[in-house]
């Protein structure tokens, strides 16, 4: 909320405004919430949807630096299975529980019509898991692992044509379900006046069937500049690598062609860096709370008014 509207709130509350005549001690209260926040850790869930072979778990290794040893998967699998991996990360500090949920067989199929379905079910499963642990008479939310996704990065094939009709299906289905990040994969096989036209195409194509993609927050003052630049730069398209070439003296992650080379980190070659900015060093705390103020909101509402109905259901029989 920005500074002038909380003022705005206090003054319509009724809130007086009153100076302290010596020090009380909860100018504390920020350091002892980031102590406790530090020693608990921190959980971050995200689902990657995209065709087979779109570079998925590259991108995932070049985001976080590190290499998740992922098993390449097949082309020709029958259904859309969902295979999650949890990891513990330490960055100074800090600890992260980050799980990454892969879309195997996403979109192989002939018939891709139900290739949503899987994914769907996926994300209200966690939901549900989460609220069963929530109406608990003895709950622990503090220890529960929260497994609900809290980012879904859908790559998008670099075809410069459009969106496919898969593509808007499945995120217009996850929308109410999911902050949604599209990404443009393997950008470096079109040209850059291409991926102009064909991130305006993908907007456009967004915005006409109604999909409602994760917008960078431009309410807290300072993230607001930088989020409102960022949020005209989506759909991201990006670049991953897991090999290194040196650049003056430093190795980079980079791409080797015949005509030249893709810095990975370049912001020149393009979003890689623009995306983790986002993804993770300013807005990852904030797709947490959209994920439970919002989306699991919305679930536990449509789900407790399920059991209501079926409870006065029961009675009148």
């Amino acid at each position: 909320m920005a500074t002038a509207d909380v003022e705005r709130a206090r003054v319509e509350a009724g809130i007086r405004n009153l100076k302290l005549s010596g020090h009380v001690g909860f100018d504390s209260l920020p350091d002892q919430l980031v102590n406790k926040s530090v020693q608990n850790g921190f959980v971050f869930n995200i689902l990657c949807i995209g065709e087979t072979g779109l570079g998925k778990s590259t991108l995932m290794d070049s985001l976080f630096n590190t290499s998740f040893e992922s098993t390449p998967s097949p082309h020709n699998l029958p259904t859309v299975k969902l295979k999650a991996h949890t990891y513990e990360l330490q960055e100074s500090n800090v600890r992260l529980k980050l799980t990454i949920c892969d879309t195997v067989g996403y979109g192989d199929q002939i018939n891709k019509e139900d290739s949503f379905k899987a994914v769907v079910d996926y994300i209200d499963a966690q939901f549900e898991a989460y609220l069963q642990e929530e109406l608990k008479i003895k709950r622990s939310l503090s220890a529960y692992h929260d497994s609900r996704t809290h980012v879904c990065l859908y790559f998008i094939c670099p075809t410069g044509h459009g969106l496919k009709s898969i593509d808007l299906v499945c995120m217009k289905k996850l929308d109410t379900k999911v902050n949604i990040i599209p990404i443009i994969a393997k950008a470096d096989t079109i040209s850059k006046t291409e991926l102009q036209k064909f991130k305006s195409k993908i907007n456009s194509e967004l915005a006409s069937n109604g999909v409602h993609i994760y917008q960078f927050p431009t309410d807290d003052d300072s993230v607001a500049e930088v989020n409102a630049s960022m949020n005209a730069h989506v759909p991201f398209a990006v670049v991953g690598s897991t090999d290194f070439v040196r650049v003056g003296n430093k190795m980079m992650r980079s791409r080797q062609y015949p005509w030249g080379t893709v810095q990975v980190e370049n912001e020149s070659h393009c979003d890689f860096v623009k995306l983790r900015e986002m993804l993770i060093r300013t807005n990852m705390e904030d797709m947490r709370e959209k994920t439970h103020m919002r989306h699991y909101e919305l679930y536990r509402k449509k789900r407790l008014e399920q059991v209501t109905i079926q409870l006065l259901g029961n009675f009148s029989e």
